[in-house]
C-alpha cells in the first residue's frame, strides 16, 4: 500500500488538510459585505495575518471585469491591488452562491494593511460592494504553550499551537520502552482514560517508538479542536499513566485549521512520479520564501534517493547540479537529508566530486529535515529549504517558470555519503515549482485518525523470551508481626514482572518487603498491617500509586466505568461515600532505584538486581491499612494500584498456615 500524502501536509502545516463538517470558528470576524450590486453577500474572517476566509460568498457573475480587490487607504477604487481567487488565480470573477472561499493575501502585504476589501469591477470603475475595515485588526496567529516534562525520558521544547487542531512539538524525546504509550487528549483537570487518540506524525495509531529530540506535527482527529480539549498527554492506555502531559490555555487566539474551512489535500500539494518501479515521487509545497518537499521511494537498506536541479535550467545535466540527498539509518531509525553540489561523476574527495555542501570551502547547508519514516515499505523523508539559498553552490528554485530537474537513486557509503547511483533519470523532465497545486500521483486511502474513547484494553501478553526470576514467595508465617511494606519500584527487564505475570510492564511495579511483586499467603481471620509508600500527591499521577486490595487481576479502579466496577470486589484501601470511592491507603512515596550503568537484564538472578538497588523516600508518613480476610475473601486475590493498572500480583488465602 502506498504510504499517505498526508504527512507532508502535516509538516507544511497551514496547507493541507481533509474535508469535513461544516465548523463554527472561522478565525476572528471582521465584518460583512455591504452590496451595491450584482447581489454581494458574505462574512468575512481573518484566519491568519494573509488569509482571508468569505463564509456564505455570493455574486451573481454579471460584471464583465469583476475581481476581488484591497486597497490600503481611502474608498474602494482603482487604486487599490488583485487579491487572486480562491483557486489561485487572477481570473474574472464567476457566479457564486453561498460559498465559503478562502482568499491569501498578495506578496507580503498583511491584513494590518488593509482598509477595504471590494468587488471591484475594471472595465467600468464600479464597486460591487464592499467591506470597510476597522483601524486595527486583531487576527490569530501560533501561539506557543508549555513543554513536555515527564517520566519515560519525555521532554520537548515549548509546544506550539499551530491552528486549531494542529500542534508543532520541537525537540520531543520518549524513550519509547512502555508498550502502549500514545498521543492522548481530553477535558478534566488531569489526563484519564476518558479521552482521544492522536495519530502520531506519520498519522499511524500503533504505540510511539522511541524518539530522540525529533520535531513532530500532530494533528487532532476530524471532530475536535483545541477549544474542546484541557490537556495533550502521553498517556499509556493499558496501564492509565500519564508520562507527561501540559495543559491547554483557554481562549487561544489561534487560527483555524483549513480543514475547518473545508480545504481538499490536494488543493496545496504537488505531486509527480519520478520512477514508477520503485515508487520514486517528489511532493512538494511553497511555504512563504521556502519550499517543503518530500521523497518517497521502496529503497533498499542503506540506500538514497538525490532529487533536485540541473546544472542546466533547460536540460538534464548532472555535473552542475544542486541537489539534495535523502536516506534513512535503517539500524536508528534516524534520518538524514543534505545538500549536495555535483561537481564531478566522482564520490567526494577533497571538496571535488558529488559532495554536501558543507564539505565544500564556502559551502553551506541549506536543507533542514522535518520528518522521516519508514511506512509500508517506503522511506518517507520531508525536508526545507528557502527558495533562494545563500550558499555558494545554491541555485535559485523559481515560482514563476520552469526548470530542468534530475534525480537518482543509489547506495551510501560508509561515511554517509554518496557512491555511484545505480538508477538515475532518463528523460527530459521540467517542473513549474510555482504552478497551481496538482496531485498527479495515485492518492492513498484517507488514514485512520483514531478518535474516541478506549475502555481498558488489555496490553499485548509478553513475548516470555526469558525464563523468570525466582522471587521468594512470602509465606503464611512471615513475617511474625505480619506487617508488609509496599513500595514502588522497577519492573526488572524481561525476566521480571512480564515474564512473572505474563504482562508487559510500563516501568514500575509494587515491591512488597523488597522483594518485586511476590505472590503473598494470608490466613483467614488474621490480621494484616499493610505500610503504604506509594506517593501522596494526586496532582503528580505518575508518582500517586495508592494501595488496596481486590479480585480484580488488573488494577486501576479509579478509571473504572460504573458498569466495570460492579464486576469487581474491593476487600481494602478504597472508601465509598457520597462523592464516589476514595483510596485511603496512601502515603510518602518511596521508589527503589535502579543503577543506569546495571540494567536489570545484566542479572541472572533476582537477588543480585536486588543488591544494586537504592531505595529513596521523600519526605513524610507512610499510610497505614490493616485487613483481615474471612470466609468470603475468595481464595486468590489481588494487591494492586488504585491509579495504574497492572502493578500488582496474587495474594493466597488460605484457612490455615501449615509452618
Amino acid at each position: 500500500m502506498r504510504p499517505q500524502s498526508h504527512i507532508l501536509a502535516s509538516v507544511v502545516l497551514v496547507l493541507s488538510a481533509y474535508q469535513i463538517k461544516a465548523n463554527d470558528y472561522y478565525g476572528n470576524l471582521i465584518g460583512s459585505f455591504t452590496n451595491r450590486f450584482h447581489g454581494i453577500t458574505g462574512d468575512v474572517y481573518t484566519v491568519d495575518s494573509r488569509t482571508l476566509f468569505i463564509k456564505g460568498f455570493s455574486y451573481d457573475g454579471q460584471g464583465p471585469d469583476a475581481y476581488f480587490y484591497a486597497g490600503e487607504s481611502g474608498v474602494p477604487s482603482e487604486d487599490g491591488y488583485i487579491i487572486a481567487n480562491e483557486k489561485g488565480t487572477e481570473d474574472v470573477l464567476s457566479s457564486y452562491r453561498t460559498k465559503n472561499i478562502v482568499l491569501t493575501l498578495p506578496g507580503g502585504k498583511t491584513v494590518k494593511d488593509i482598509k477595504w476589501l471590494s468587488v471591484w469591477c475594471r472595465a467600468f470603475g464600479v464597486n460591487f460592494g464592499e467591506l470597510v475595515f476597522p483601524d486595527r485588526v486583531p487576527y490569530p496567529r501560533p501561539q506557543k504553550i508549555s513543554p513536555f516534562d515527564g517520566i519515560h525520558d519525555v521532554k520537548s521544547e515549548s509546544i506550539v499551537v499551530v491552528d486549531a487542531q494542529t500542534f508543532l512539538i520541537p525537540s520531543f524525546s520518549y524513550d519509547g520502552t512502555a508498550p502502549d504509550a500514545h498521543f492522548w487528549v481530553g477535558k478534566g483537570t488531569r489526563p484519564g482514560p476518558e479521552g482521544n487518540y492522536i495519530a502520531d506524525e506519520n498519522g499511524s495509531n500503533e504505540p510511539l517508538k522511541k524518539y530522540g529530540k525529533k520535531t513532530l506535527v500532530v494533528v487532532l482527529p476530524s471532530d475536535i479542536t483545541v477549544f474542546d480539549i484541557d490537556w495533550l498527554s502521553i498517556w499509556c492506555v493499558a496501564f492509565f499513566v500519564d508520562f507527561g502531559s501540559i495543559r491547554i490555555p483557554k481562549d487561544l487566539n489561534v487560527p483555524p485549521s483549513l480543514r475547518m474551512l473545508g480545504i481538499e489535500p490536494q488543493t496545496k500539494l504537488n505531486c509527480e512520479i519520478l520512477d514508477p518501479s520503485q515508487g520514486f515521487e517528489v511532493r512538494w509545497a511553497i511555504a512563504g520564501r521556502s519550499i517543503v518537499t518530500q521523497l518517497v521511494a521502496k529503497l533498499d537498506k542503506n540506500e538514497y534517493m538525490a532529487f533536485g536541479l540541473s546544472g542546466d535550467p533547460q536540460r538534464i545535466k548532472m555535473i552542475g547540479g544542486d541537489v539534495t540527498v535523502a536516506w534513512m539509518d535503517h539500524n536508528t531509525g534516524q534520518g538524514f537529508a543534505e545538500d549536495y553540489y555535483l561537481d564531478a561523476k566522482s564520490q567526494c574527495a577533497g571538496g571535488r566530486g558529488a559532495c554536501p555542501d558543507k564539505n565544500i570551502p564556502r559551502g553551506k547547508n541549506d536543507v533542514r529535515l522535518l520528518n522521516s519514516a519508514i511506512i509500508n515499505d517506503y522511506t518517507m523523508l520531508t525536508y526545507r529549504q528557502p527558495l533562494n539559498g545563500d550558499g555558494r553552490f545554491d541555485s535559485s528554485i523559481l515560482t514563476n517558470q520552469s526548470q530542468s530537474v534530475i534525480w537518482a537513486i543509489g547506495p551510501i557509503n560508509s561515511k554517509g555519503e554518496t557512491s555511484y547511483h545505480s538508477k538515475r533519470i532518463r528523460d527530459e523532465l521540467a517542473f513549474d515549482f510555482g504552478r497551481i497545486p496538482q496531485w498527479n500521483c495515485p492518492i492513498a486511502g484517507k488514514p485512520d485518525t483514531g478518535g474516541g474513547r478506549v475502555n481498558r484494553p488489555t496490553p499485548a501478553p509478553a513475548r516470555g523470551t526469558k525464563d523468570p526470576w525466582f522471587i521468594p514467595a512470602i509465606q503464611c508465617h512471615e513475617p511474625e508481626d505480619s506487617v508488609y511494606f509496599a513500595q514502588i519500584g522497577p519492573t526488572g527487564g524481561e525476566q521480571g514482572y512480564q515474564a512473572i505475570t505474563g504482562h508487559v510492564g510500563w516501568g514500575i511495579a509494587w515491591y512488597v518487603n523488597g522483594l518485586l511483586i511476590p505472590e503473598i499467603y494470608v490466613v483467614r481471620g488474621k490480621t494484616y498491617t499493610f505500610v503504604i509508600e506509594g506517593g501522596l500527591d494526586p496532582s503528580q499521577p505518575a508518582g500517586y500509586h495508592p494501595f488496596y486490595i481486590t479480585d480484580d487481576p488488573e488494577g486501576g479502579y479509579e478509571f473504572m466505568t460504573p458498569e466495570q466496577r460492579k464486576k469487581v470486589t474491593v476487600f481494602a484501601g478504597i472508601e465509598q461515600s457520597r462523592l464516589g470511592p476514595k483510596p485511603v491507603a496512601t502515603g510518602r512515596l518511596c521508589e527503589w532505584k535502579e543503577d543506569p550503568s546495571e540494567p536489570a537484564d545484566g542479572f541472572t538472578s533476582f537477588g543480585g538486581y536486588q543488591r544494586s538497588l537504592t531505595l529513596q523516600c521523600e519526605e513524610g508518613q507512610p499510610g497505614i491499612i490493616q485487613w483481615t480476610p474471612d470466609r468470603d475473601t475468595p481464595d486468590e486475590v489481588y494487591y494492586q494500584c488504585y491509579t495504574h493498572r497492572y502493578l500488582g500480583w496474587k495474594i493466597h488465602v488460605v484457612d490455615q498456615c501449615d509452618q
